[in-house]
C-alpha cells in the first residue's frame, strides 16, 4: 500500500522574479545555440495549479525548454544529483527549485518535497524515465510520476520534447534548431475500486507514459512503440484497459 508521508515545508519555492531573470538569460542562450521554440497546444495549459507536468529526457536543456514554453508560474522539480555538483548549473537550478535525486531513486523525504510543492499548488516539473536517454527515444519509465499523481489527485499535462536531442549536434554544425513543444490535454489517472497499492503504480506509468508518447513523433516512441495503450490512444479509445499488459 502507498505510505501516508506527511507533508512537511521545506526549502521554500522561489519567487516569480528568479524566474523572470532566468528567462531572460534562457532567451539569450536559446538565441546563441540558433534555436528557436514552437509550442503546440499551449491552449491545455492549466490556468493555476497545481499539476503534474510530465515529459520525455532527451537532452540538459529540457528544463530551460519547458520553462521558455510556459506561462510565468511557480515551478518545483526533480533534478538528478551530479547537476548540484556543477560550479555554475547546480546552484541555479537549487536557485530555481530543484529537488535533487539520486539517479535510480526518490528518498522518502524528497517525495514529501514534492508532494508539499503540489499541495501549495506548483507546477511540478518530473522526466518518469529517470534518466537521460541516450538514444533520443523513450526509455521505461519509473514509478514515481505515478506515485505523485496517485498520491495527490492532480491533473497530469503530457509534454513531448522534439529535436532537444539533436540541438547541439546542429550547433556545432551552425545549422538552427526548430525545438517543439507538444503539450497535450491534461488527464487524471483511472479510479480503482480500492485504495491505490504499489503493485497498482506499474499500470498507471504505463498510462502516463502511453499519453506522453501520444505527444511526439514514432521515432521517439522507443520502448512505448509496441504498446497497445498508445495504439489505443491513436485510436481515440481508452488505453486503460491494455496498461495491465505492460
Amino acid at each position: 500500500m502507498i505510505d501516508n508521508c506527511p507533508l512537511i515545508i521545506d526549502n521554500p519555492p522561489p519567487m516569480l522574479w528568479r524566474y523572470r531573470i532566468m528567462k531572460v538569460a534562457m532567451t539569450i542562450c536559446r538565441l546563441l545555440l540558433l534555436a528557436r521554440i514552437e509550442v503546440h497546444g499551449r491552449e491545455y495549459i492549466p490556468s493555476s495549479g497545481p499539476y503534474i507536468v510530465v515529459l520525455n529526457h532527451t537532452s540538459a536543456v529540457d528544463t530551460p525548454v519547458l520553462l521558455l514554453a510556459f506561462p510565468l508560474q511557480r515551478w518545483r522539480f526533480f533534478a538528478v544529483e551530479k547537476w548540484r555538483r556543477h560550479p555554475i548549473f547546480g546552484p541555479l537550478m537549487g536557485w530555481l527549485g530543484a529537488i535533487y535525486i539520486a539517479r535510480d531513486e526518490v528518498d522518502r523525504h524528497q517525495m514529501r518535497q514534492a508532494l508539499d510543492a503540489i499541495a501549495q499548488g506548483m507546477a511540478f516539473g518530473v522526466a518518469p524515465e529517470g534518466t537521460r536517454s541516450k538514444t533520443g527515444q523513450m526509455n521505461a519509465a519509473k514509478d514515481g510520476a505515478a506515485y505523485l499523481a496517485a498520491r495527490t489527485g492532480v491533473p497530469i499535462l503530457p509534454v513531448g520534447l522534439e529535436n532537444t536531442d539533436v540541438l547541439f549536434t546542429n550547433f556545432k554544425r551552425l545549422k538552427g534548431t526548430a525545438v517543439r513543444v507538444h503539450i497535450g490535454p491534461p488527464f487524471h489517472l483511472p479510479p480503482l475500486n480500492h485504495r491505490v497499492r504499489s503493485q497498482d503504480l506499474p499500470a498507471y506509468t504505463h498510462y502516463i507514459m502511453a499519453h506522453l508518447a501520444a505527444q511526439l513523433p514514432a521515432r521517439y516512441h522507443g520502448a512505448y512503440a509496441d504498446s497497445p495503450a498508445l495504439t489505443a490512444l491513436q485510436r481515440r479509445e481508452d488505453p486503460w484497459p491494455y496498461c495491465h499488459q505492460a
